[in-house]
C-alpha cells in the first residue's frame, strides 16, 4: 500500500470539511476500497474513516419509511427488527451479502456509494424507490445510480442515510457468482402504492429496472406473468462467468422466483 494519513472524525460536519481536501478517500467498511489500495489500484493521500460518527448507523421510523444510517453494517440491517417487520425483503437481501466477515464490516452507504455493478443494495433501493440522503440534498434511486462505478454523488458529498417506503409485497432473489457471493444475477421485485418495480443487478453496466417485466407484473402479479416476458439477451453482459443470453435467462427465473417468495 501507498502512504496515506488517517483521520477519524467524530461528526458529519467535520468529514465533510476532511472530505473536501484534495486526495482525500471516505472509509465506510473499505470492503471495496482497502482491497484496491492493496492492490495499488487506489492510492488515496488520506483516509477519512467515518466509523467513529455515531450519528451516521441505525435504523428509525419516519412515517410509512425506515430510514437506515449509511454506516449500518449489513448484519445489522439483516437482524434489525424494524427491518424485519417492515421491509423482511430487505433484511433478507443485507443477511446473503458476501460471508459473515464481509456482513460485519460492509455498510449500506459504502455499496450504494460504491455502486458495484453486481451488488445488492441498489437493486432493492432501485426497486422500492427509496431516496438517497445526504449532507446535501435528497436523491430519487432512479436518478442516483449512473453507471457502473457511477453515481450522482459530487465530490465532497457524504450519504448520511437511505429512505426505504415500505413495499405491499417484495422479495430478492440471487444466483451468486460461487467465488466473490456477489449476484451473477440479482432480482428485486416491489409491489408498492405507485405501482410494480422490478429491478436488476449484475446484468450489465449497472443496476437498472425493467418495463417489460413490470408492465406483464403490473397486469398480474405471478410467476406465470414473468415467464411470458422475453428477455433480450443483448442488454445482457458477457463474461467468463455466464455468456448473455445465460444471464437474460437467470433474469427471467429469478424474477418468476422473486414473485413466488414475495406472494409466500
Amino acid at each position: 500500500m501507498y502512504a496515506f494519513t488517517f483521520e477519524r472524525p467524530a461528526s458529519t460536519a467535520d468529514a465533510v470539511k476532511l472530505a473536501g481536501n484534495g486526495g482525500a478517500k471516505l472509509l465506510a467498511g473499505g470492503q471495496t476500497l482497502l482491497a484496491s489500495m492493496k492492490l495499488r489500484l487506489a492510492n488515496p493521500e488520506q483516509l477519512v474513516d467515518l466509523g467513529g460518527i455515531a450519528e451516521l448507523s441505525g435504523v428509525r421510523k419516519d412515517g410509512n419509511a425506515l430510514v437506515i444510517g449509511a454506516m449500518t453494517r449489513h448484519a445489522e440491517v439483516a437482524t434489525n427488527a424494524d427491518v424485519k417487520s417492515a421491509l423482511p425483503a430487505l433484511a433478507d437481501l443485507a443477511g446473503g451479502i458476501g460471508d459473515r466477515q464481509v456482513r460485519a464490516m460492509g455498510t449500506i452507504g459504502g455499496s450504494v456509494a460504491n455502486n458495484d455493478p453486481s451488488a445488492c443494495y441498489p437493486a432493492a433501493l432501485l426497486a422500492l424507490g427509496a431516496t438517497v440522503i445526504t449532507n446535501q440534498r435528497k436523491i430519487a434511486a432512479d436518478d442516483f445510480f449512473q453507471g457502473m462505478f457511477t453515481t450522482a454523488l459530487k465530490d465532497g458529498e457524504l450519504i448520511t442515510g437511505v429512505s426505504f417506503p415500505t413495499a405491499k409485497k417484495a422479495a430478492y432473489i440471487k444466483f451468486k457468482q460461487p467465488a466473490s457471493r456477489f449476484a451473477l444475477i440479482g432480482v428485486f421485485v416491489a409491489q408498492t402504492d405507485s405501482g410494480v418495480r422490478v429491478a436488476v443487478t449484475g446484468g450489465g453496466n449497472g443496476v437498472f429496472r425493467h418495463k417489460g417485466l413490470e408492465d406483464a407484473l403490473a397486469k398480474s402479479f405471478t410467476p406465470e406473468a414473468a415467464a411470458a416476458v422475453k428477455v433480450d439477451p443483448a442488454t445482457m453482459s458477457s463474461d467468463l462467468h455466464a455468456s448473455a443470453a445465460y444471464r437474460a435467462n437467470l433474469v427471467s427465473v429469478m424474477t418468476q422466483r422473486a414473485v413466488a417468495k414475495a406472494l409466500g
